[in-house]
């Protein structure tokens, strides 16, 4: 009786997990295939954003797809660019009804190709770097999280890079996400097969002509990128962490306690992560649930605690977006990512240098910001930072 009564409590847990991934992801219709069906119309005020992309995903032979959510037992490398319309509004992704989409309406691919090899992928991104005046020669990375199709972590990195008006090259790490709720354990386990394609992307990017890198995560992604930092030797941190200027952890679908072991076996890393947290997360809550009640740290309830282990919070709770699982308000930062990082330099919360005691960043963050984004002045965001003395050691 007590086993049947066990299983059965497993049962109920299971079909509620399932139920709250269902809700957080429900929509009309996922882009699985055709999606970059190239679209080459001239549009009026679009903006081309061109991407490098380096893979452990399958190639997809099938016409506008590329890549599927299957593993590949090789790296591989591909290039992709692809216009916001005009219409664009900061946060969103206006995905076509249909492929190849209107340009003066939609996202839209103008070319994807593969790159066959890694020396291109490197001559490539050079070639890009060279482009870039001196003292801008920089790298952002972008991982992508659970439950995300190819066309999709390329199109949500589009809206980030447009958002930001960055001027960085745009590097996408894209992993074997099946993008079905039902495979949760699948990208689980395909995320760790990806270490060592992301840490022999990260020391391709070290090595190449940047001057700095900076790294964002989103979801599961951060589980790849901190599984990826235990297994990388002490050389290889070395050799990253001459360039690497930033890395940020968005909604990270981490189990909190294995968060606080890697960074026992890492140390502090040589600057504070910024982690962006909220407490309304519906696919983290979901995620807990699977994890049988373990916190997850991007919706960790104790900001401060955090901030001690040398991490600089985005506590957006109370932040309101169109995306109704909140699992992905990061996207709406994008728009005032230079003036939040203004914010943070002016007060000091950036290093960590300049506070005493755990510090927080709350109702003056309009004033901070300035007038350069005055929708900002009224975000509801808190940050918060601690003293921070980093270690050689970690990414």
């Amino acid at each position: 009786m007590t086993v049947l009564s066990s299983f059965s409590n497993q049962l109920l847990r299971l079909s509620t997990c399932l139920i709250l991934l269902w809700a957080v992801a429900a929509c009309s219709s996922r882009p699985e295939t055709g999606a970059l069906t190239a679209n080459t119309q001239p549009a009026k005020g679009a903006e081309a954003h061109d991407i490098l992309i380096a893979t452990t995903r399958e190639r997809d032979p099938r016409p506008g797809t590329l890549f599927n959510g299957e593993r590949s037992i090789t790296l591989n490398f591909a290039e992709a660019v692809v216009s916001v319309p005009p219409s664009h509004k900061p946060g969103a992704v206006e995905w076509p009804s249909a492929a190849p989409g209107n340009p003066k309406t939609d996202f839209v691919t103008r070319r994807a190709d593969y790159i066959d090899s890694e020396q291109k992928f490197v001559s490539d991104l050079n070639r890009k770097l060279a482009s870039l005046p001196k003292g801008k020669r920089e790298i952002m990375l972008f991982i992508h999280g659970y439950n995300t199709h190819f066309a999709e972590g390329l199109y949500r990195y589009v809206q980030i890079v447009h958002d930001a008006n960055s001027t960085t090259v745009p590097v996408f790490f894209t992993w074997a996400s099946r993008g079905k709720l039902q495979n949760y354990v699948y990208d689980l386990n395909s995320a760790a097969i990806a270490r060592d394609g992301l840490e022999k992307t990260l020391m391709l990017l070290a090595r190449s002509n940047a001057e700095k890198i900076s790294i964002l995560a989103h979801s599961m992604g951060n589980y790849l990128l901190m599984e990826t930092g235990r297994q990388m030797s002490r050389a290889s941190h070395k050799t990253l962490n001459r360039k690497l200027d930033s890395v940020v952890m968005a909604a990270p679908d981490i189990d909190i306690d294995l968060f606080k072991a890697t960074l026992r076996r890492l140390g502090r890393p040589p600057k504070p992560y910024i982690v962006v947290v909220s407490q309304d997360d519906s696919a983290l809550r979901a995620s807990r649930a699977i994890a049988g009640g373990i916190e997850r740290l991007g919706a960790y309830s104790n900001d401060e605690e955090l901030a001690e282990l040398g991490a600089i919070v985005f506590n957006v709770t109370e932040l309101e977006t169109a995306e109704t699982s909140n699992h992905s308000k990061f996207a709406a930062l994008a728009q005032y990512s230079t003036e939040l990082q203004k914010a943070l330099l002016s007060s000091g919360l950036a290093d960590g240098s300049s506070i005493n005691g755990t510090t927080t960043l709350g109702d003056n963050l309009g004033s901070l910001v300035g007038n350069t984004a005055q929708s900002a002045v009224t975000l509801p965001i808190k940050i918060i930072a601690a003293p921070f003395s980093g270690q050689p050691a970690g990414l």
